[in-house]
């Protein structure tokens, strides 16, 4: 597919309180903060205030991503369904070049980059005395965090991107190759190990308040996602059963905390719960991208009934797979996906406490269904908290919980076999799948595993992910073979790939913009020189 992207990136300035503001304008991802513009060694002279300088990396930097671009992705997948013109080009295979939230995704990515640039690069010269150096080492473990975590998004959406550790080095050459995946791979994997390194160790308590930040586990979990993508199982293992090991994270409705469910996890009132590994901290504001907006996208709107505060709901609906992924004894189903005759006793509407799904209706985007993972509906005090001016909440998005890390352990195990019975696989796997309410499995391939993962993360932006890491032969057959349509017709269509860049569409292609400006984003990507 063709993919033209206009670039409206967020500059990165630093301001007088914070490294954490940004405004618009036409920056590339090579220039740099201004260093001289302000002091900030009196402001950075306690504890707190280095504790403070992340804050703003767990909600505001990543909204461009995790507004609509992350669910345009999910239509990719086939698991979402979006008739909306801003957000369905993936649906066909066929992203034009001026997609705005592909390039929302791609500049909140690059902001992210940057902003961690800034701490890892900067932030120890500009600590007053008084500053503990494990506050100051946990704040650079944060960083390292965020930039291995955007840089893992980039090099998935876009293959070779430019490596950039410190802006400062390209100040007067702004012409920077991309570097090879293998290369970001292993900036990736760096990063996630001094974040381990730096980085505080916690265990997940009921004090959710205390679990908002990243962790030692945080990193070691993501790395295990890494190493698995790299096909490294010995050391997807090994990570994955560290982190398990530590205790830190549970599953709710697990057999460690039994009087909670699955349903609970998708709750405002359960921000930072023990199974959340590392998850957007949304705040509303005041201002426009400091909040939540899936209540609005998800969920459904008909005539006076509505999920919603906005005026409109239901940018995305299910693809028409969803609607026969689960078994009848599935819990997940009903807190994925609402369907007619389908109740919530506790969810608020416009017409007040309870509601149940009306039968004969469109629902969301004629798909004859509503995503119910993150509509937590109509305002309703501290069960929902509140919305701001664009009806947005601050009901935290995940990127990664406990359930994916078991599923990640037992693929590892599998290590690329074609089935296992070993105990330690079956003891993860199935310990997701008891909490869904199905029976224990005896033995495991990775079909399995991968459909446990599809109907476990379905919504939460990781099966287009899935599909681009398997033989692409297969991913291209159950791509073809998914009903991208609504209710009302099946609409099929097969995605393109091969080695090139240009015409392969588990790809993006690079913003017009940004060639441009730097037309060596289209030469073959160089190895990059490691310090």
């Amino acid at each position: 597919m063709k993919k033209k992207l206009f670039l409206n990136r967020y500059s990165l300035l630093l301001v007088a309180v914070t490294f954490l503001v940004f405004g618009s304008c036409q920056e590339d991802f090579t220039d740099r903060p201004s260093e001289d513009g302000i002091s900030l060694d009196s402001y950075y002279s306690t504890n707190d205030q280095v504790s403070s300088a992340t804050n703003g990396m767990y909600s505001r930097t990543w909204f461009q991503m995790y507004n609509k671009f992350w669910w345009a992705i999910e239509v990719g997948s086939g698991n979402m369904y979006s008739g909306s013109p801003d957000v369905s080009g993936l649906r066909t295979f066929a992203l034009n070049g001026s997609d705005p939230e592909l390039v929302n995704g791609w500049s909140a990515l690059w902001a992210n980059v940057q902003q961690s640039n800034m701490i890892i690069n900067f932030l120890a010269s500009r600590v007053g005395p008084d500053v503990d150096k494990n506050v100051l080492d946990n704040a650079i473990g944060e960083a390292y965090f965020m930039r291995a975590t955007a840089y893992f998004d980039l090099v998935r959406l876009w293959g070779p991107v430019p490596i950039i550790e410190n802006p400062l080095d390209f100040t007067s050459n702004p012409y920077v190759n991309t570097n090879t995946v293998d290369d970001i791979y292993k900036l990736i994997t760096s990063d996630y190990l001094k974040a381990a390194d730096l980085l505080v160790a916690k265990t997940r308590g009921a004090n959710y308040a205390s679990n908002g930040h990243v962790s030692k586990g945080s990193a070691k979990a993501m790395l295990a996602k890494v190493y698995l993508y790299k096909k490294d199982y010995a050391n997807a293992r090994a990570m994955a059963e560290e982190v398990i090991n530590s205790g830190e994270f549970k599953l709710l409705g697990g057999d460690e905390l039994p009087a909670k469910s699955f349903a609970d996890l998708f709750t405002y009132a359960n921000n930072n719960n023990e199974e959340s590994i590392f998850a957007i901290q949304w705040k509303g504001d005041g201002a426009y991208g400091s909040a939540n907006n899936c209540n609005t996208q998800f969920g459904f709107k008909d005539g006076d009934l509505s999920t919603s505060n906005a005026s409109y709901a239901g940018v995305f609906g299910p693809g028409q797979e969803i609607f026969t992924l689960y078994d009848v004894t599935d819990k997940r189903k009903h807190e994925t996906i609402m369907v007619a005759g389908d109740t919530y006793p506790n969810m608020k509407t416009t017409e007040g406490i309870g509601f149940t799904v009306p039968v004969g209706k469109d629902l969301a985007q004629g798909s004859g269904g509503a995503i119910k993972k993150y509509c937590i509906g109509v305002v309703n005090g501290a069960a929902t908290g509140s919305a701001d001016a664009w009806a947005m909440m601050d009901n935290n998005t995940y990127i990664m919980r406990y359930a994916e890390l078991l599923l990640i352990h037992a693929e590892a195990v599998l290590a690329g076999a074609g089935s296992t019975s070993d105990a330690a696989a079956l003891k993860s796997i199935n310990a997701v799948r008891r909490r869904a309410g199905l029976s224990n499995l005896t033995s495991v391939t990775f079909d399995d595993i991968f459909l446990e993962r599809r109907k476990e993360l379905c919504f939460e932006g990781d099966y287009w992910f899935d599909l681009g890491r398997i033989d692409k032969a297969k991913a291209i057959a159950i791509m073809s073979a998914q009903n991208r349509g609504d209710r009302y017709g099946a609409r099929y269509y097969t995605p393109v790939y091969s080695e090139d860049h240009a015409t392969n569409d588990f790809y993006m292609d690079y913003p017009d913009n940004e060639v441009a400006k730097n037309p060596k984003l289209l030469d073959a990507p160089v190895p990059y020189t490691f310090k």
